[in-house]
């Protein structure tokens, strides 16, 4: 099993100064100047953040089956990618940010907003997912954007601000658990509710699925409510192609008529498993999770 030590803590590094220090930055330079400091910052960053390195290196080494050489260069293309997505999002907040999007999959994610019932989107710790919210902007329809209620402070100021503008509500996971009744209200009323589906965080409440070759857990929340109040799946991945290109991926998450309840949700948290393998093994240098994900 997992221990608990080597999961997700789930908190942005960085204070609440430094920021801010990068909001103001970016407010002034090109997005792209920050790319060329990240160059130099990344080796360090790997240096001092062992547990992260250690993780990344063996999902490359074991997950993709490279050679120790070429892991550690994937590695730090991995941590590289990384800090460009968080630059991205804080050119965002900054009002600088000019990006591209290549979005093949956009018929399907219109439909959807055309539809009377809710909806939910399944995304993950892949690519820069937050970045859906500034590029798919649209009025026709609520987005209920559900995101870990441990971000710092000026991070969940600035994501709030710019997500409201595109139509879409961020909903603070907390402890109280009144983040649930907002979920049920937004897919009650035929909103939209985007999720990640690719940390338990804790949770028993999950299945454990074949991914990229061996087993690991995924939470079945999403498809826990699919399954309760009747409303589609969609899994959403926003991928960088470029310095100033994203694409993004929509595809459908089949829901089976046949089985038991409890059937039907596994099999739907499976094929969102084999969604995310797809994108994985299209773009696995864009794999954003910072610790053992696979069981042991």
């Amino acid at each position: 099993m997992v221990r608990k030590s080597d999961e997700w803590d789930g908190v942005t590094g960085g204070t609440t100064l430094g920021q801010k220090a990068m909001k103001v930055m970016l407010s002034i330079l090109d997005v792209r100047m920050g790319y060329v400091l990240l160059a130099f910052v990344v080796p360090f960053y790997m240096l001092f953040h062992h547990k992260g390195y250690v993780a990344i290196y063996g999902y490359f080494r074991r997950r993709h089956g490279y050679g120790p050489l070429k892991s550690l260069l994937k590695t730090y293309r991995n941590h590289f990618l990384f800090g460009q997505a968080m630059l991205d999002r804080f050119a965002v907040y900054a009002g600088r940010a000019k990006f591209s999007v290549d979005n093949p999959d956009n018929p399907l994610f219109l439909a959807m907003l055309d539809r009377p019932e809710g909806c939910i989107v399944a995304s993950a710790h892949v690519g820069n997912p937050e970045l859906s919210g500034y590029l798919l902007s649209q009025q026709k329809k609520r987005i209920n954007c559900l995101i870990y209620g441990g971000e710092a402070k000026e991070v969940q100021k600035n994501r709030i601000k710019i997500l409201e503008r595109n139509n879409i509500r961020a909903i603070p996971v907390s402890d109280d658990l009144s983040h649930i009744f907002l979920v049920n209200e937004a897919l009650q009323g035929g909103e939209m509710v985007s999720m990640p589906c690719d940390r338990t965080l804790g949770s028993s409440k999950c299945v454990t699925c074949d991914f990229l070759g061996a087993p690991a857990d995924f939470p079945i929340g999403a498809f826990v409510l699919a399954e309760q109040f009747g409303v589609p799946v969609l899994a959403m991945f926003v991928l960088k192609v470029s310095a100033s290109g994203y694409r993004i991926h929509v595809s459908r998450i089949p829901s089976p008529a046949g089985g038991t309840k409890r059937e039907r949700i596994e099999s739907m948290t499976r094929a969102y498993a084999n969604e995310l393998e797809r994108i994985v093994r299209r773009y696995p240098e864009q794999w954003f999770n910072f610790y053992t994900f696979w069981k042991r």
